[in-house]
C-alpha cells in the first residue's frame, strides 16, 4: 500500500505528472516536458523511459531549436476509440487511436427520426465494419462517443425532448448502444460535440471561451467556458434555436411561437425555395446556387443570417464569447451568410461584446461531430489508467490532433 509521501507515492505521482503533461500538449520534447513538470530533466529522461518499456508513449527523434531532440507522444497502440454521429439525416462513424490518428471513417444517409432500433442496427453494423478494416482486435477498443441530434438529460441518459426525436421516445442511446457493441460509450448532443471538434482540431483551437452555432434541420449551439463544454444541471444549455424573435411569428414544434428555428432551420427555409427550385431542395444545393450567384437562394442565406445574428447578438450579452463558430450546411456558405450575421451582431449585441467577438466558419464541415465524440471519449478517460500496463488512457481533449 502507497502512503502519502512515500517514494512509491511521489513516484506514481511524477509518473503522472508527466503522461498529463503529454496528453495536453499532444507530444513534447523530453526537455518541453522537464518545463511544464517542474521536474528535472534527469527525472524526465528516467520517467520516458519507464513509460516507453510499458507501452505507454512512443518516443520519436525530432528537432527543437535546431539541436537534436526526442518527441514523447501518447502510444497508437494502447488503445482504439469510437466516435458515433447521428444526424437527422445520416450516420458518421470514426475509429481513432491515442496516436491521434484517424484510421477509418464512414458516412451514409440514414434517416434517424423514422427509427431509434434501425439507427442503432447500423450503426453496430458500421462500427464492426470500420474495426474489422483497422486490422486491430475488438478487445482494443476503449470506448465509444455518441452524438445525437438531441438535448441529453443528465438525470437519465434519455433524450430530454421527445418532439425531437419523437421515434427515440424513453430511449437511452449510451445503454442501447453499450449493450450491443460491449464497451463504455459516452453521450452528448451534436452541437456540443461539434464545439468540442472545434475546439480541438478546428476553428476554435486556442480559445477558452466560444458558442458553435450548428444550423441544420434544427439549430443548437455549443457553449465552451474556460475551455470546457457547458451543459448545465439539466444538460439543455445552448437551445439557442428557441430564443423567440416574434411572438405572433411560426409555430415551432416546442410548442412556441416565433423561435429562431422557425426563422432558420431546414425544415422551415426550403419551402420558402422548393416552389421556384423544386420540391427536391436540400440546404446543401441551396448553399451550392448561392455560391453560383442565384438571387433568391442569395437572399433566403442573407435572411437567414440576418436572424442568427441575432440570436448571437443575444448570447454575446449573456455570455461573452470571444469566439462564435457556425457550423452545419449552411456554414459552407461562407461570406454569403457571416456577412449578414455580423451586421445583426453589430446592431443588437453591446458593443463591448461585438468587438471583442471573432466570427469563424467551422473548419472541420461535417466531420466535427464525429471527431468531436472521439474527443468526448479522450476526455472522459481517467489519467492513471495508462499507466495500467499501458491499455488505454485519459487524453486531454483540448490538446488532441486528428488527421
Amino acid at each position: 500500500m502507497e502512503t502519502p509521501g512515500s517514494q512509491s507515492s511521489l513516484h506514481r505521482a511524477n509518473l503522472e505528472r508527466v503522461v498529463r503533461a503529454v496528453r495536453m500538449a499532444g507530444s513534447l520534447t523530453q526537455a518541453e516536458i522537464a518545463r511544464a513538470t517542474g521536474l528535472s530533466a534527469a527525472t524526465v529522461s528516467n520517467i520516458v523511459r519507464e513509460l516507453k518499456d510499458g507501452g505507454t508513449v512512443d518516443v520519436t527523434p525530432t528537432s527543437a531549436g535546431g539541436r537534436r531532440a526526442r518527441s514523447v507522444s501518447l502510444s497508437g497502440d494502447a488503445g482504439i476509440v469510437i466516435g458515433v454521429d447521428f444526424g437527422h439525416t445520416h450516420l458518421r462513424v470514426a475509429v481513432g487511436n491515442l496516436a491521434h490518428q484517424v484510421l477509418a471513417e464512414e458516412a451514409e444517409p440514414l434517416d434517424v427520426d423514422a427509427s431509434a432500433a434501425e439507427g442503432f442496427d447500423r450503426a453496430e453494423q458500421l462500427v464492426t465494419r470500420l474495426i474489422a478494416a483497422t486490422g486491430i482486435g475488438r478487445d482494443k477498443v476503449v470506448g465509444v462517443g455518441l452524438g445525437v441530434p438531441g438535448p441529453i438529460d443528465v438525470s437519465s441518459g434519455t433524450l430530454g425532448s421527445t418532439s425531437i426525436l419523437p421515434g427515440w421516445s424513453g430511449i437511452n442511446p449510451a445503454d442501447e448502444l453499450s449493450a450491443r457493441l460491449g464497451v463504455p460509450v459516452h453521450v452528448d448532443n451534436d452541437a456540443n460535440l461539434g464545439a468540442l471538434g472545434e475546439l480541438v482540431w478546428g476553428s476554435g483551437r486556442g480559445v477558452k471561451d466560444l458558442a458553435y452555432i450548428k444550423v441544420a434541420s434544427g439549430v443548437g449551439a455549443g457553449l465552451v467556458i474556460d475551455g470546457r463544454v457547458y451543459r448545465g444541471p439539466g444538460g439543455t444549455a445552448g437551445e439557442i434555436g428557441h430564443i423567440t424573435l416574434d411572438e405572433s411569428g411560426p409555430v415551432c414544434r416546442c410548442g412556441n411561437r416565433g423561435c429562431l428555428e422557425t426563422f432558420t432551420a431546414a425544415r422551415y427555409v426550403l419551402p420558402l425555395l422548393q416552389s421556384s427550385h423544386g420540391p427536391d431542395l436540400t440546404m446543401e444545393r441551396v448553399v451550392q446556387l448561392a455560391r453560383e450567384g442565384d438571387p433568391g437562394c442569395r437572399r433566403v442565406i442573407a435572411d437567414v443570417g440576418r436572424h442568427i445574428g441575432s440570436g448571437i447578438a443575444n448570447l454575446c450579452n449573456l455570455l461573452n464569447p470571444s469566439r462564435v463558430i457556425l457550423g452545419g450546411d449552411l456554414a459552407e456558405a461562407g461570406e454569403l451568410v457571416l456577412a449578414p450575421i455580423r451586421d445583426s451582431v453589430s446592431r443588437y449585441a453591446i458593443p463591448s461584446a461585438a468587438r471583442q467577438l471573432s466570427l469563424a466558419q467551422g473548419a472541420l464541415g461535417g466531420r466535427a461531430e464525429v471527431l468531436g465524440a472521439l474527443a468526448l471519449v479522450l476526455s472522459e478517460m481517467g489519467d492513471s489508467t495508462l499507466l495500467e500496463g499501458g491499455s488505454g488512457g485519459a487524453v486531454n481533449a483540448a490538446t488532441l490532433a486528428f488527421t
